[in-house]
């Protein structure tokens, strides 16, 4: 024990709050909450050869300790929590991985509300569902709301005329005043009514406003509640009734060689609507830590908090106390963590196990990970190339083109095995352009990249054979980086060349090491060529559109903000080209007509 924990250990505080350690770098590796502080830091340096071999790790690298003392143990909980967030420390049980999952935001402020994805919670009175570790099964969710209600989408308010999804009866054009607010807020009612599984009210509604539309001789209002009404009746009958009544969250656990599982049941009054996997390394830790930590990552951030959330192990009897006291100040009103015996309840919590299970026996049977992590996979690809030190941060190079128009180039950066999306990136090629050469541009690209010696990585991987490899390194040598390593990555083969060997290395076709190589290749790949299709799209926006009398830079330039690429201008609607930012009805006209054009006409115009 070093000389600054055994000061700290001596001065602990007996009241409780969250304790911070750090490792010899002051980089956060732990973050804990306890009811005695004193106590609980302490027990980390006693009886070491008792403790697990995730604890003696922890202990190994700590190198300073930090209290924060708080009135009370929720109010550590609640600030344990928010520090696991900030600092995301390596020897906590995380929840997410480098992501934040989106919610979909309803935003209730607003006179019209709109619905849609987003990553951040912002007290603005607006109400969130969430979060949503299934991207896609929320999406589906947005799509199937915006097929039952004509809810709108636009940011403007103030509009002469509807657009094109008034007149296909996908909006009631609140922007052009042809709805009132009353009735747009019954519908929005009706929307947060689906989200929170109340179709057996919403149904009852729905038909009571259908009944009363018709008495009015208000046909076509009571033929769109008909038809909402049969869609909540699908999606009423799509959904399982499991218990007589009430919301509760069941929590599934699974655990093999790949990880841990949890998937999340989501049952409201009654029903089962929907469900969530959430994957996690196996840190060693038991099954009641896990869930803990679960508890409080999760419910720390989500939207709604339940009656009642089964669970297959409760935490610690004091623990217990003090995070259903913290859930019941959330949800503002009673909330239960219960560990069923028998019932529907039991049979619910092993059905969620079992699929948890089944999760994990899909994910490995498919594919999708490797028993070895990301610093592992690593670790094995530095062996493997027989280099001296750990590959921290790798970047990798990759040219896009098409014949040699539009040449650009991509770097991609992981770093400990993971992608760096903030460190990414990307090149408009000038050497090259107008002729093909792969040499020259990546010649060009890694002299840009590293004539300043700034972030050096442990390893640079060409996509490409020989030729790419030496092209870059007669670069790389001639800025004087004598000592970086430059590996080239040949995709026929998945051959990997180095410098001054005529011999290729060839990985296993099944090690975690050729699968990073893999990824780190296919990222820089996809990153090019995103970016060369975007650059080839505008160029070839800008050739056609010249040609139209009226359009000029500023009116092309919205265009492909809205549109995006020729064919979606060809394919809209002279009402939606007019909609656009900069354009009026005649320019949109001359753009419709334009497109539609007789073929020798148009050669004519493109002539000239």
């Amino acid at each position: 024990m070093n000389e600054n924990i055994a000061k700290a250990l001596a001065v602990l505080p007996d009241k409780p709050g969250v304790y911070l350690m750090h490792d010899a770098s002051g980089k956060v590796i732990y973050v804990g909450k306890a009811v005695v502080l004193k106590n609980r830091v302490r027990s980390y340096f006693r009886n070491l050869t008792s403790h697990t071999v995730k604890v003696k790790a922890l202990v190994s690298k700590v190198a300073e300790i930090e209290t924060i003392v708080t009135d009370s143990e929720e109010e550590a909980l609640i600030l344990e929590c928010n520090l696991i967030k900030k600092y995301r420390p390596r020897y906590n049980i995380m929840l997410k991985d480098d992501k934040t999952y989106p919610y979909l935001k309803v935003t209730l402020a607003e006179d019209f509300p709109r619905i849609y994805v987003t990553r951040r919670l912002v007290r603005d009175g607006s109400k969130y569902y969430g979060p949503y570790a299934d991207a896609g099964a929320m999406h589906a969710t947005v799509k199937l709301l915006r097929s039952m209600f004509p809810l709108r989408t636009c940011r403007k308010m103030n509009q002469e005329r509807p657009c094109l999804n008034y007149h296909i009866k996908r909006c009631l054009a609140p922007c052009a005043g042809l709805v009132s607010k009353a009735e747009y807020a019954a519908m929005i009612r009706s929307v947060c009514m689906v989200l929170d599984g109340r179709t057996a009210e919403l149904e009852r509604d729905l038909k009571q406003r259908m009944q009363a539309a018709a008495e009015n001789y208000a046909f076509e209002e009571a033929a769109r509640l008909r038809d909402q009404l049969a869609a909540v009746k699908r999606l009423d009958e799509q959904q399982k009734a499991v218990t007589g009544g009430g919301d509760m969250d069941v929590v599934g656990y699974a655990k093999d060689d790949t990880g841990i599982c949890l998937q999340i049941f989501f049952v409201r009054t009654g029903k089962l609507i929907g469900r969530e996997n959430f994957f996690l390394p196996d840190g060693g830790d038991s099954r009641q830590e896990v869930l803990t930590a679960f508890v409080k990552q999760y419910y720390n951030d989500a939207s709604f908090v339940p009656k009642e959330i089964v669970l297959p192990d409760l935490p610690e009897e004091d623990e217990t106390a003090v995070l259903t006291e913290w859930l019941s100040g959330k949800a503002g009103r009673k909330v239960e963590l219960i560990r069923p015996q028998r019932g529907t309840k039991r049979e619910l919590l092993q059905l969620a196990d079992e699929n948890a299970g089944k999760l994990l026996e899909e994910r490995l049977r498919k594919g999708k990970i490797s028993l070895k992590t990301e610093e592992e996979a690593a670790e094995e690809l530095q062996r493997a190339l027989n280099l001296p030190n750990p590959l921290e941060r790798m970047d990798c190079f990759d040219i896009s083109h098409t014949q040699g128009s539009e040449t650009v180039a991509s770097m991609v950066v992981f770093k400990s095995g993971k992608p760096s999306k903030k460190d990414y990136r990307k090149y408009k090629i000038v050497s090259a352009e107008g002729k093909p050469d792969d040499f020259k541009s990546m010649q060009e690209v890694v002299y840009r990249r590293y004539k300043d010696y700034e972030d050096l990585p442990s390893l640079v991987v060409i996509d490409g054979g020989k030729g790419q490899l030496s092209s870059a390194l007669e670069v790389i040598r001639g800025l004087g980086l004598h000592d970086l390593p430059v590996i080239g990555l040949a995709k026929r083969e998945e051959e990997i060349f180095t410098e001054g060997s005529h011999e290729s290395i060839l990985l296993d076709r099944e090690s975690a090491s050729l699968h990073l190589i893999q990824r780190i290749r296919d990222e820089a790949h996809r990153f090019a060529i995103t970016y060369h299709r975007k650059l080839r799209g505008k160029r070839n926006l800008r050739s056609v559109l010249d040609h139209i009398e009226g359009i000029g830079p500023k009116r092309r330039q919205a265009l492909w903000l809205k549109f995006k690429s020729i064919d979606a201008i060809k394919a809209a609607s002279v009402e939606e080209l007019a909609d656009t930012e900069s354009m009026n009805y005649p320019a949109a006209q001359k753009i419709y007509d334009f497109f539609r054009m007789d073929l020798p006409d148009k050669a004519e115009v493109l002539k000239n």
